[in-house]
C-alpha cells in the first residue's frame, strides 16, 4: 500500500484512508437510490440502471485511485441525471438510448479537453460566478423536483400551490417526504455521517404504516444490466427540432457542468483540507479531470448518465484521507452494493424525494460567490438560477446566464472582458432559440 499510494508522502496511514473512504461511501450511498429512480421516468430498467451506477462509480473510483492518487470518489452525478432525464429527454426530445449517446460524446469532449492545454484556458474562461450559479441553479431545479415527485407543489385551479390533498386524499407520500427531510436535515444539522442516506432508510421505514413501502420481489439477476449496457443510439440524433445544433448544445452543456462541477469540487475542497502545493495546485488534480472523463464514457456504455466527481469526498478527507486508497475503498464498497440491487425497489420515491431537497440545500450555497451590488454579475446569474426551475430545464438557465452576460458586457462596451469561448457559447444558444421558433 505505502508503495502504490504513497501513505507516509502525503501524511497519511492505512487506517485514516480506510475510516475516510468509508465515510466518503456512505455520504454519497444516495445515489445508488435516487439515480435509477431518477432516469427509470425515460423508460430504462430499475435495476439495470442500478447495477449500472454501482459499476460506474466503482470505475470511476479504481480510476482515481490508481491514475491520480487523490482521495476523491466519483459516481452519476445530481443535476446531471435531472438534465439527462427533464431536459434532454422530455425537454429536447431525445430517446434515452440517444441521451446515453450524448453522454459519451460529452465524455470524449471532456477527455479531449482534459488531455490539452485547453483545459486551462477553458477553466479560466468563464467566469466564476456563472460557474457558482450554475451550481446553485441545478440545486433549486433538483429540490423543485424533488417537491413535484411527492406533488407537494401542483396547480390548484391552473395557480401552482401546496398540495397537502391531491384527488381528495391525503397526500401521504408528500407527508413523508416532508418527515423525510425535516429527520435528514436534523442529522445534518448534528453533522452526522451519511445523513442523506440514513434519512432515506428512515423515511423508507416510516412509510411501512402509511402504506407507502411495499415489497413486491421481482425477479432478478445481474443480466438485466443487458438492458442498458450498450444500448447507446447515435441514429437520429440531428432529428430532434434543432438539428445538429440541438445536439451541439446538449453534448457543450453536459461537458461544462461536469467540467466545472469536477474542477469546483476538487479545488474547493483541496483549499479547505490544505492540499494545495505552494502555488496553488492541486497535486494530481489534472490526471483527476481525466479519470472522470474515462469514468463518464464508462458510464455511458454501462447504462447511465453522467459520472462526475463527488463533493460528498469532503466528508472522508476531513477524516483524514489524503491518498487514493481511500477512492479505492469506496469503489469496492460500490461493487459490493450490487447485490443489494434486488432489494432497492422497496424504497419509494417518497423516501428519495427528501434526499433530492437536501443535495439542492448543498448545492445552493454556490449562490453566496456572487456579487449581489455588481448588476453586470447579478443579472446573469440570477437568470441561471431562476430559469432552471422556471422553464423545468437546465440547458435553459445556462443558456439565459451566457447570453444576458455577454449582451450586458458588450452594451458596457467591455468586450474584452468577455473570453471568446463566452461568446461562442452564447451564440450557439441563441441559433438553438432561433431554429426553435422557426
Amino acid at each position: 500500500m505505502e508503495k502504490l499510494f504513497k501513505l507516509k508522502e502525503h501524511g497519511s496511514t492505512v487506517r485514516a484512508e480506510i475510516v475516510g473512504g468509508l465515510t466518503t461511501f456512505f455520504a454519497m450511498a444516495y445515489i445508488i437510490f435516487v439515480n435509477p429512480n431518477m432516469l427509470q421516468e425515460t423508460g430504462m430498467n430499475f435495476h439495470a440502471v442500478m447495477l449500472a451506477t454501482c459499476l460506474s462509480a466503482a470505475l470511476g473510483c479504481f480510476l482515481t485511485a490508481f491514475i491520480s492518487n487523490a482521495p476523491f470518489a466519483q459516481a452519476p452525478g445530481m443535476g446531471l441525471n435531472a438534465f439527462f432525464t427533464y431536459t434532454i429527454c422530455f425537454g429536447m426530445g431525445y430517446t434515452w438510448q440517444q441521451g446515453l449517446a450524448i453522454v459519451l460524446l460529452s465524455g470524449v469532449l471532456f477527455l479531449a479537453v482534459s488531455l490539452s492545454p485547453l483545459r486551462r484556458q477553458l477553466i479560466g474562461a468563464i467566469p466564476g460566478f456563472l460557474k457558482s450559479a450554475i451550481s446553485a441553479g441545478i440545486g433549486l431545479f433538483i429540490a423543485f423536483i424533488g417537491l413535484l415527485n411527492v406533488d407537494l407543489v401542483g396547480f390548484s385551479s391552473d395557480v401552482p400551490a401546496l398540495q397537502f390533498v391531491v384527488d381528495g386524499k391525503a397526500n401521504m407520500a408528500g407527508l413523508l417526504c416532508l418527515i423525510g427531510v425535516i429527520i435528514t436535515a436534523i442529522l445534518l444539522a448534528y453533522k452526522v455521517k451519511g445523513a442523506i442516506f440514513l434519512g432515506i432508510i428512515a423515511s423508507t421505514i416510516i412509510g411501512i404504516p402509511m402504506g407507502l413501502t411495499t415489497y413486491n420481489p421481482d425477479s432478478f439477476s445481474f443480466s438485466v444490466i443487458g438492458e442498458t449496457f450498450g444500448k447507446l443510439s447515435f441514429t437520429g440524433l440531428t432529428a430532434v427540432d434543432g438539428g445538429i445544433v440541438a445536439l451541439i448544445t446538449a453534448i457543450v452543456s453536459f461537458f461544462l457542468v461536469d467540467c466545472f462541477d469536477t474542477v469546483g469540487t476538487l479545488i474547493g475542497t483541496a483549499t479547505n483540507a490544505g492540499m494545495l502545493d505552494k502555488n496553488g495546485n492541486l497535486p494530481g488534480g489534472d490526471r483527476a479531470l481525466i479519470a472522470d472523463a474515462l469514468a463518464t464514457c464508462g458510464g455511458a456504455v454501462l447504462g447511465t448518465s453522467t459520472v462526475t466527481t463527488f463533493v460528498e469526498s469532503s466528508t472522508g478527507i476531513a477524516e483524514g484521507a489524503r491518498t487514493g486508497l481511500s477512492s479505492m475503498v469506496v469503489g469496492v464498497l460500490f461493487l459490493l452494493s450490487c447485490f443489494f440491487a434486488p432489494v432497492a425497489q422497496i424504497i419509494p420515491s417518497a423516501a428519495t424525494a427528501p434526499a433530492l431537497i437536501i443535495v439542492g440545500v448543498l448545492m445552493l450555497k454556490g449562490a453566496v460567490n456572487v456579487d449581489w451590488n455588481d448588476m453586470e454579475c447579478a443579472i446573469p446569474a440570477f437568470l441561471t438560477i431562476s430559469v432552471m426551475p422556471f422553464a423545468y430545464s437546465i440547458s435553459d438557465g445556462i443558456g439565459f446566464g451566457f447570453i444576458s452576460y455577454a449582451l450586458i458586457k458588450m452594451a458596457r462596451g467591455k468586450f474584452k472582458e468577455v473570453k471568446p469561448l463566452v461568446y461562442i457559447i452564447a451564440c450557439l444558444f441563441i441559433v438553438k432559440y432561433v431554429l426553435a421558433n422557426i
